[in-house]
């Protein structure tokens, strides 16, 4: 006889609770001591009066730039495979089909900007990512396998065809440049927007936390990754190169990454590929947000977090499907032959997504958009600007915060 999810759950707490008694503790007393001394708490009212103006400011600040909010896709055939080690993706079985609980809506964003119309789109997204924990048990403070993130994307409208990909790469290469440009400066904008309003309503929750804000300059400072991992000899760089920073924001680029950050060139005329391991941080166009709290007592800088991944995106079809067989996310390469893909049961839920990559106007004309975007992590983004005296670790500026590091279950 199969248990049924409640029989299970409650199991699963009959057990918890059970051992924290035979510890000389209650049920109650961890409620209480690890929950609801933290909701009635000071350092949380604080942190979350931020958010609201943190959250307000960046949404506000993205309908001016002319972006469309849409909705969220929280179920999905496919989602973002991430370069990182996560446990597993949930699923969840609904009419037939498996649906994948969304790492991030990178794939949904790209879709939404289909119609030339739409200049960019944003949305308060939900990210499931049950991320390992510590393996040595250490409190990391950072993580959460349930959060949000601000993703945003953005329209290029370039209309670079494959030919001109291959066969005219100087040209191909001054526009990316110049778009890779505009992408940092289009983010610098909104934190900056989002930072203005926190030093205009906040100034009592910040001072309450032991933390200041600064108005950010532009353009921010900014690290190729290759030259900072040579010159600090190490992968971890984002609080060595904080320390050599005069400001709450900079930016690290050229990250070898996901599968659809794009890397110029790529692809060849002769039909071959320039493989993975050649690239450098000049042919790879993304970039990571890196944010440091600024202490109140000295005016000191706290470690350095990465708050935003992005980047410009591949767009060509053939691009995006070798970007995949490489980094081994599908096995091969869909065989499409009238409208439909013959071996779409060998591509897990990636066929609808490259068949959508596939498609051509009436002209031949390329529908898949060129993009550039990113995905800012709230909680994450908070945590880094109130990391000091009061605030150690993630769960403190969350409600629900469901950090790997911290318990061995959730409770809400």
């Amino acid at each position: 006889m199969h248990e049924s999810i409640e029989e299970y759950v409650g199991q699963s707490l009959f057990n918890y609770q059970a051992a924290l008694t035979e510890a000389g503790s209650s049920l109650g007393e961890f409620i209480r001591k690890d929950y609801i001394d933290k909701w009635l708490g000071e350092d949380l009212y604080n942190a979350l009066a931020i958010r609201t103006t943190f959250v307000n400011a960046l949404q506000l600040h993205l309908a001016k730039e002319g972006l469309f909010n849409i909705e969220r896709v929280s179920l999905s055939p496919v989602t973002d495979p991430l370069a990182h080690d996560v446990e597993h993706t949930p699923s969840i079985r609904y009419k037939g089909q498996t649906y994948m609980t969304t790492h991030s809506m990178i794939y949904s964003k790209l879709l939404a900007l289909f119609n030339r119309r739409i200049r960019g789109i944003f949305v308060d997204s939900p990210n499931i990512r049950l991320e390992m924990e510590s393996p040595n048990r250490v409190q990391r403070g950072k993580y959460l396998i349930d959060f949000s993130q601000m993703d945003i994307e953005v329209r290029r409208n370039r209309g670079i065809d494959l030919d001109a990909y291959l066969h005219q790469s100087e040209r191909v290469e001054a526009i990316l440049r110049e778009d890779h440009e505009q992408a940092l400066a289009f983010f610098e904008r909104l934190i900056v927007a989002a930072m203005s309003a926190v030093l205009e309503s906040n100034e009592e929750n910040l001072k309450a936390l032991g933390v200041a804000v600064e108005e950010p300059k532009t353009p921010f400072p900014r690290f190729r990754r290759d030259e900072a991992m040579e010159r600090l000899g190490t992968k971890a760089i984002e609080q060595p190169l904080g320390q050599t920073v005069q400001g709450q924001f900079f930016w690290i680029t050229g990250l070898l990454r996901e599968n659809y950050d794009l890397i110029y060139p790529y692809l060849k005329a002769d039909g071959g590929k320039i493989p993975l391991s050649e690239f450098g941080s000049d042919n790879i166009y993304n970039y990571d947000l890196c944010t440091q709290s600024l202490q109140r007592k000295d005016s000191s800088y706290g470690p350095a977090y990465e708050v935003l991944s992005g980047g410009l995106r591949e767009w060509l079809f053939e691009a995006i499907v070798e970007r995949l067989i490489d980094n081994k996310i599908i096995d091969v390469r869909p065989e499409i032959q009238d409208d439909n893909i013959e071996n779409i049961d060998e591509l897990g839920g990636y066929g609808p997504f490259l068949l959508a990559a596939y498609q051509r106007d009436e002209q031949g004309n390329l529908l898949f958009p060129e993009t550039f975007g990113g995905g800012l992590g709230v909680e994450r983004c908070l945590f880094a600007l109130c990391l000091g005296e009061k605030i150690r670790q993630v769960d403190q500026i969350t409600l629900f915060g469901k950090n790997p590091d911290s318990y061995p279950l959730y409770l809400f």
